[in-house]
């Protein structure tokens, strides 16, 4: 018998595919013998820097596993068609979920999931555990979210005829996270707006635009970002949203007023390149948005810098967030379904929950 059978995976392997391995800062596959061929005649594959590049290649290359029996089979093939579908600003975090997954579930069958192993699996990865490098890994809310990935992983499973019915889907009540509660004051927003530029375009202009038509739309940052000039027309600014563009494609027109068309006005003064074809752009005309990536650093420094001068330079002590601003849109609303509207939900149940922040006021009794 070869020694190499039932060798315990080294620690960065583990939770990985079979036959793949990750060293020198890359993932790697160990080809089976006479299999070269269709590995570029490789014994040790390069399949990318980073788990989402790595499950990219590895797509390309295979197709979906036939032979589902095991939940490492699940997750290889949710990994391969369900996450790629997904925001690529979450992908890397997805990629490691399944890592944290398949390392503790990969070898049970399918069929032998029960609830009691969901609620020892949250139980074990709510204990934030610090490495010899400082780095803290799990915790509840990372818990949750990975029990989140196995819950949609089986319902897919479901879906594509792997078993009968969810194993723990209604089962399983985690205790819930407390939605983030921070409203934020008008008097907030105003000692923003009024925050000394020091130029007559660039950032600090170019942010105070962006907080006034987030509060006046809504708008997700992504929707912001990807603002054209085309998109503002005679009836008001057109626009999909970018998250449910390849689901439902409903497109939102907000309707021009008075405030509306001051907030555009104004970012399109901020510009640093009048030319360019979007409403917030950096110095070379472009997005702040990499559609490749899904990243906008440059636009989350910028918002970083503005709001150190604003907890300096004014009477602000808390920082908020655009998420915050999104919330304060929809509180401020002056109803619900308004409120739903403006922020593109299917579902008022989710602006409700989440983003109507704004503290009820009740009459005392007489």
């Amino acid at each position: 018998m070869s020694s190499r059978v039932g060798r315990k995976r080294n620690a960065e392997n583990k939770g990985l595919p079979a036959r793949w391995r990750h060293y020198h800062g890359a993932y790697y596959y160990r080809v089976p013998l006479g299999s070269e061929a269709h590995w570029d005649g490789k014994r040790q594959f390069h399949l990318g820097s980073t788990l989402p590049e790595a499950y990219k290649t590895w797509a390309v290359r295979i197709a979906a596993p036939t032979a589902v029996r095991t939940i490492a089979h699940l997750l290889d093939r949710y990994a391969l068609e369900v996450v790629p579908k997904k925001a690529l600003t979450n992908q890397p975090q997805h990629a490691t979920w399944i890592k944290q997954l398949r390392a503790v579930f990969g070898a049970m069958p399918l069929d032998a999931l029960e609830p009691q192993h969901i609620y020892q699996y949250v139980d074990r990865r709510s204990r934030k555990k610090t490495s010899d490098t400082g780095k803290t890994t799990g915790g509840r809310i990372a818990a949750h979210r990975e029990v989140e990935v196995l819950r949609h992983a089986f319902t897919k499973a479901v879906e594509w005829g792997y078993i009968r019915a969810h194993p723990f889907k209604g089962e399983v009540r985690l205790e819930g996270e407390s939605p983030r509660s921070r409203y934020v004051e008008d008097w907030e927003v105003i000692e923003c707006l009024t925050l000394g530029a020091r130029r007559r375009a660039g950032s600090v202009l170019a942010i105070q635009a962006y907080i006034r038509l987030k509060l006046l739309t809504g708008m997700r940052r992504g929707d912001l970002l990807r603002l054209r000039m085309v998109d503002c027309r005679e009836d008001g600014i057109h626009v999909t949203a970018h998250k449910t563009k390849q689901s439902t494609g409903k497109k939102v027109i907000y309707n021009w007023s008075p405030e509306l068309r001051a907030a555009v006005e104004s970012a399109k003064a901020a510009r640093p390149l009048h030319i360019a074809p979007f409403l917030f752009c950096d110095r070379k005309g472009q997005s702040y948005l990499d559609e490749e990536t899904g990243q906008c650093h440059g636009w989350k420094s910028m918002w970083q810098r503005f709001f150190d001068r604003v907890l300096a330079e004014t009477k602000v002590t808390e920082r908020f967030s655009e998420h915050d601003l999104r919330a304060k849109c929809a509180s401020d609303a002056k109803s619900l379904e308004h409120a739903r509207a403006m922020l593109s939900h299917a579902d008022a149940r989710t602006t409700e929950a989440i983003y109507r922040r704004r503290p009820e006021r009740v009459d005392p009794a007489r």
